[in-house]
């Protein structure tokens, strides 16, 4: 069973920054794949970025060269920098754990309760 506690969510304008992160119970983290996702009002949940259990990450292609997705397995914790913001990136965002390697939501087995990101215009 892994627990997942996401903050650093909050309000930001228009080409800000903001760190999210994501607090992992558990002892075997390293395995297992992370995953942020976000979810708009009236949207499905989508996928942002992976970082499978070695050093390999993933990214949608909305978000390539702006996000970062980073993992520190000894402090059971996984971030996701996100620079260049966007209105269209509001949502809120929701950190996952898989033991596969995956970016549909189906993949994933643990959830996070979310954090709210808005970007003003």
């Amino acid at each position: 069973q892994v627990q997942l506690v996401e903050s650093g969510g909050g309000l930001v304008q228009d080409g800000g920054s903001l760190r999210l992160s994501c607090a992992a119970s558990g002892r075997t983290f390293s395995i297992y794949t992370m995953g942020w996702f976000r979810q708009a009002p009236g949207k499905e949940r989508e996928f942002v970025a992976a970082s499978w259990s070695g050093s390999s990450t993933y990214y949608a292609d909305s978000v390539k060269g702006r996000f970062t997705i980073s993992r520190d397995n000894a402090k059971n914790t996984v971030y996701l920098q996100m620079n260049s913001l966007k209105p269209e990136d509001t949502a809120v965002y929701y950190c996952a754990a898989s033991r596969l390697v995956g970016v549909a939501t189906t993949s994933y087995n643990y959830w996070g309760q979310g954090t709210q990101v808005t970007v003003s215009s």
